[in-house]
């Protein structure tokens, strides 16, 4: 996959930044296309910072880090709503 990105500072185009990804990490890491362009910005983001307008690459840790990060936060969400419905469940027992 290769995806370009206008670099625009204060209204004007000032370089065109390329990224690229081999897609069967997509496969491994089970993200989605869809997800492809929040990552291609995500990692523009953070190499800009560091290295400038160069070519860049969603690598193998970019995607493990996603796919990391993602599983965690879903976990998180399932305690929550998993306390949360046991809270409603003990709540809604008759006292005794």
């Amino acid at each position: 996959m290769r995806t370009s990105f206008d670099g625009v500072e204060k209204g004007h185009l000032t370089v065109q930044l390329v990224i690229t990804a081999d897609l069967t990490l997509f496969l491994k890491h089970h993200v989605t296309i869809q997800e492809g362009p929040d990552l291609c910005a995500r990692k523009l983001t953070a190499d800009l910072a560091g290295i400038g307008p160069h070519d860049h690459q969603l690598t193998n840790e970019d995607l493990l880090a996603f796919a990391t990060a993602r599983a965690d936060e879903q976990a998180r969400k399932a305690e929550v709503r998993s306390i949360a419905n046991l809270n409603r469940r003990l709540s809604s027992r008759p006292n005794s």
